[in-house]
């Protein structure tokens, strides 16, 4: 990894798929999970080929997923490392100018051949914002560099975190309030719901500075349930929007179970009504 080794590669490719065109299949599967539809893999190694390809945010895809494996993330954090090649030290330097050089970049993978040119994958962390840019198609690593550097402090400028776990509850919790006795069981023993939401997937999203006041939330639920409504159904949902695209939808869902009444629970009712 450190060196752009294709040998290494090769011989792991062979290790772990049978052969490079076994691993290649294995690689295509893992694309086809992660929901990448622009990727296509034919060797380990990425020399050029009419059908190995992907793009710059697809190759970002990757980089997220990958990072989520501690070793992966250990290796390509490395500047450089010693190791003992037929009893001779060699000594291994990262491709990749930016590591120790720009505050926060912890990796991650340098690239180049005759047709992609000078590519360069760069994650970086600076106080817990996590971005990662891509730079593809430079003439040199000089300006591979530059590019990226320029692409890392606009992300840095012009973006922040934003927590819509908070803004989502709150807006949830006023909604609730004044709808959720509106809501009609039929034929139930319990005639009002308890709702909830089901867990947030992002709570965190990253967004322009000048996009905060564009976030908002749309609501809809059934406003008539026939009994019996079963613990988890879902009723509803809560979209979050931003400028109009819709960026995250939870689920609205039934927090209790609600039976459904019986011959027993309707002579009841009737007993009530005449006396």
């Amino acid at each position: 990894m450190l060196r752009s080794g294709n040998d290494s590669a090769v011989a792991l490719a062979e290790h772990v798929g049978g052969d490079k065109e076994g691993f290649a299949k294995l690689m295509n599967s893992k694309a086809k999970e992660l929901g990448l539809k622009d990727t296509h893999f034919v060797t380990p190694h990425g020399l050029d080929d009419p059908e190995h390809y992907t793009t710059a945010y697809e190759l970002a895809k990757i980089a997220d997923y990958a990072l989520k494996n501690e070793r992966f993330a250990k290796i390509v954090n490395t500047k450089d490392c010693t190791i003992s090649i037929n009893g001779y030290s060699k000594a291994l330097t990262n491709t990749n100018e930016l590591l120790g050089y720009l505050q926060g970049v912890n990796g991650v993978k340098t690239g180049f051949t005759n047709n992609a040119g000078r590519c360069l994958v760069t994650s970086i962390n600076r106080d817990n914002f996590e971005i990662i840019t891509v730079v593809l198609g430079a003439d040199t690593k000089k300006i591979r560099t530059t590019d990226s550097i320029k692409l890392i402090e606009y992300a840095y400028k012009n973006y922040n975190y934003i927590n819509i776990e908070n803004i989502v509850k709150e807006k949830f919790d006023v909604w609730k309030s004044m709808n959720e006795k509106r809501i009609l069981v039929e034929k139930g023993k319990c005639v009002n719901v308890n709702l909830e939401l089901s867990d947030i997937k992002n709570k965190v999203i990253p967004i322009k500075n000048n996009d905060v006041d564009n976030v908002s939330i749309e609501i809809n639920c059934l406003y008539y349930l026939i009994a019996p409504i079963e613990k988890g159904k879902i009723v509803g949902n809560l979209k979050v929007t931003l400028n109009g695209e819709v960026i995250e939808v939870i689920d609205i869902i039934n927090k209790e179970e609600i039976e459904k009444k019986n011959r027993k629970d309707y002579f009841f009712e009737f007993l009530k009504s005449i006396y």
